[in-house]
């Protein structure tokens, strides 16, 4: 029986693949990490690129031992401990919200890995929302379950102690987590009580309501077709190569992430704010994003080229014997 792992496609229906590597020797092994950590985006179908932060290219390995150190992503932002999670690197006094930045790279590059390899999540890819695990979402709260309770109506008063305990809270403790929310208990006086809590974007609508229904369908022109839309056809090819960004670029993208926490109502503004940023560095500032942009074109060039030979040898027709 093969070891390779089959492949995934498609976020509806997609399956986390099986574990790599054991996470022990992920986080002793860093040649180990990114060889798994690229080898699963592929099987998964996402993309990877390792991100820029104060221009230096973040240490995704670091970043991973550091969160699964201290019980995963949940944790770390249930707890607020992605400032703990960023003394770690020792960034530049520059470099601004740089736990909003960690926290936003590991869940996109990351949280995955982190489920399959740490936590040994098997089944149905779950995609919670950037705040899920936060203070700021209804379907996270740190040490408190809220569960509906019906207890057993009395002679007296039956219906008025229904009403009065029909919602309660209390604290409590997750006991497990599965793909639509988590497996909680509640100790309400003398009585523990278990229940589950759904995530709420994952709930569906009953069948008996049509979907259709108030859908707010957007208008698509079907003006003809432009020369340039003909030329990037091949580009819709999820194997062919990301382009390479310049350096600017990658400035524009590290400072877009700082700013967006700073200001998130000013994002009109950024672009303007970002080229006076970069037209106030100094020429060693600059070189620094101008030499990742430069082996990322490297890095364009030689995927393209590869690119390439595959499609050759795809288009190579088959010489059958006579």
């Amino acid at each position: 029986m093969s070891s390779v792992p089959e492949t995934y496609a498609g976020e509806d229906g997609k399956h986390y693949p099986a574990p790599l590597a054991s996470h022990d020797d992920v986080v002793r092994d860093s040649s180990l990490f990114w060889d798994t950590l690229r080898r699963f985006h592929f099987l998964m179908g996402t993309k990877f690129m390792i991100p820029v932060i104060g221009g230096k290219e973040l240490d995704l390995h670091v970043l991973y031992v550091e969160v699964t150190r201290r019980s995963g992503y949940e944790k770390v932002v249930a707890e607020k401990k992605w400032r703990e999670v960023g003394s770690v690197f020792k960034f530049s006094a520059t470099t601004t919200s740089a736990s909003f930045v960690l926290r936003k790279h590991y869940f996109s590059l990351l949280y995955h890995y982190e489920q399959v390899h740490f936590f040994k999540a098997r089944g149905s890819v779950y995609t919670p929302s950037t705040d899920a695990f936060s203070g700021n979402s209804p379907s996270w709260r740190p040490e408190l379950a809220i569960v509906e309770y019906s207890p057993k109506p009395s002679n007296s008063s039956a219906e008025s102690r229904a009403e009065e305990t029909s919602c309660l809270s209390g604290n409590g403790t997750i006991e497990g987590k599965f793909e639509c929310g988590y497996l909680v208990s509640v100790k309400l006086g003398s009585e523990v009580l278990r229940g589950v809590l759904y995530h709420p974007e994952k709930m569906v609508a009953p069948p008996s309501i049509p979907q259709h229904e108030n859908a707010i369908v957007p208008f698509k022109s079907k003006g003809h077709r432009t020369g340039r839309r003909r030329r990037n056809k091949r580009r819709w090819d999820p194997n062919y190569p990301k382009p390479n960004r310049s350096g600017y670029n990658f400035f524009f993208a590290e400072k877009h992430y700082s700013l967006k926490a700073l200001y998130p109502n000013r994002e009109r503004e950024f672009t303007k704010m970002i080229g006076q940023s970069w037209n106030s560095l100094s020429p060693e500032e600059r070189l620094v994003y101008q030499n990742i942009g430069l082996r990322d074109k490297e890095r364009y060039k030689r995927e393209l080229t590869e690119y390439k030979e595959r499609m050759k040898l795809r288009e190579t027709p088959e010489v059958g014997l006579p």
